[in-house]
């Protein structure tokens, strides 16, 4: 980063977006990650001490992670770059080293590398950090919404302190917007600004712990609304309604926050909880999920976690999934919230998802073994001549519409795959299964 870099960077934070302005210059600006950055925390001493050693920051948009990069390099001797995964290829990454070895070597100066948006880099470009990590060349500090176990090359991330950063609570976002107000350098100090306590609450509430949405909707509020006789400007609950009509919801359709909310969503309809099933649900369709996809998850479970304890769920979810597609969204929301909650508080039993599994590691993992002549085809020409179908009994000819006879191959008769539970329905089956199983051999 040389002296125009520096410059265009200044004039940026003077006359860029409020939420770019009010960055903290400082740790004593920072708000929120006490974990991390509070008195006497590692981290806080590494950079005191100017000490530092490989990192990652991951956590949700808006919790201060570029920033902190930026206080970083504000308080070491070394030599500040940084790159953006989207945009930055291996040319960008060479150009890079090339100067911190000529640093290191003439200048006797280290040079910090922030990387946003780590995870975007693939497999490649992250080998390509390696050796310049490991001996040193540059100090890392990558940026991630995602998950590092899951994005980042175990190499890298064994090389690097992972830190965590977590929503900012609502204290802290009215510090910050408070400090927007009354700052007279970057924010909106040299104004009569008026907020109403509601309206405040508002943006804090609605904002869900990201600072930068927050500053943007406050900024929006201010420059939106006209100043009154007395030159103040008075933001209301309405305007700040308007300012920001619709919570920010941490749900990237690719990433963690997307399968753990999926996760918890299958999770409380196994454990029979309708509220907590209804609220994942309600999750999913604000940040927009496809509904679509919550139709097959919902199949999925009404197969695996109801099953045959109430046969019902499956054509409870086939009829949500018809809505979806014949009636379309928000109104599909209803037939969805049904279907979950009649799910979530059917009998459960995965009697069936465990005897098929069952079944596929017998087929996988045994020899296949001849199917009983009996049950053989005897349509296709030639079957008769060998016998095909001689010997089977027609379970209607008998009473109850059964008898019993080998259906299984000769070295599977005594496997046994579906074991109903007492549960709902399926105590019904069990019953049938024990009548089936003591009826007399042949009673035509």
């Amino acid at each position: 980063m040389d002296l125009f870099d520096v410059v265009n960077n200044e004039n940026k934070e003077k006359r860029g977006p409020l939420a770019n302005r009010m960055r903290p210059k400082s740790l004593d600006e920072f708000y929120g990650q006490k974990h991390i950055v509070g008195k006497g925390t590692l981290l806080r001493r590494a950079i005191e001490a100017d000490q530092l050693t490989p990192m990652i920051f991951f956590g949700p948009p808006g919790t201060g992670k570029t920033t902190l990069a930026k206080i970083i390099a504000r308080s070491t001797d070394a030599i500040y770059e940084q790159l953006n995964a989207v945009t930055a290829g291996m040319s960008d990454i060479r150009g890079i080293m090339e100067r911190a070895k000529e640093r290191a070597k003439f200048e006797e100066k280290r040079t910090i590398l922030f990387i946003d948006e780590i995870h975007r880099f693939n497999k490649a470009q992250q080998d390509a950090l390696l050796p310049f990590v490991e001996d040193g060349t540059v100090v890392l500090i990558g940026a991630t919404t995602e998950s590092p176990m899951f994005e980042i090359n175990r190499a890298l991330l064994s090389r690097s302190r992972l830190f965590q950063f977590q929503h900012l609570d609502d204290n802290d976002i009215e510090e910050v917007l408070q400090r927007a107000l009354t700052d007279k350098v970057r924010g909106f100090g040299k104004q009569s600004i008026s907020i109403e306590n509601e309206a405040m609450k508002h943006l804090v509430n609605i904002s869900n712990g990201d600072a930068r949405t927050a500053l943007n909707a406050l900024e929006l509020a201010v420059i939106s609304t006209e100043k009154d006789e007395n030159n103040v400007i008075n933001i209301t609950l309405a305007i700040a309604e308007e300012s920001i009509q619709k919570r920010v919801i941490n749900y990237d359709k690719n990433g963690d926050n997307h399968y753990d909310t999926v996760s918890a969503f299958i999770k409380s309809i196994r454990g029979s909880d309708p509220d907590a099933a209804l609220y994942y649900l309600a999750k999913m369709l604000y940040a927009g999920e496809d509904p679509t996809f919550i139709c097959r998850r919902l199949m999925v479970h009404a197969a695996e976690d109801v099953g045959m304890a109430d046969p019902n769920a499956l054509l409870i979810a086939q009829a949500a999934t018809h809505a979806v597609t014949f009636i379309g969204m928000p109104e599909a929301r209803i037939p969805l919230a049904e279907a979950t909650v009649y799910i979530a508080t059917a009998p459960k039993s995965n009697a069936v998802y465990e005897g098929i599994n069952k079944a596929f590691k017998i087929v996988e993992n045994e020899r296949m073994g001849e199917i009983p002549l009996h049950l053989r085809d005897t349509h296709y020409k030639g079957a008769k001549e060998l016998n095909n179908g001689k010997g089977y009994k027609y379970p209607h000819d008998y009473e109850n519409g059964f008898v019993k006879q080998q259906y299984l191959p000769d070295h599977l008769q005594h496997k046994s795959f579906y074991t109903p539970t007492e549960r709902g329905f399926e105590k019904n089956i069990k019953k049938r299964l024990q009548f089936f199983k003591n009826e007399p051999n042949e009673n035509k």
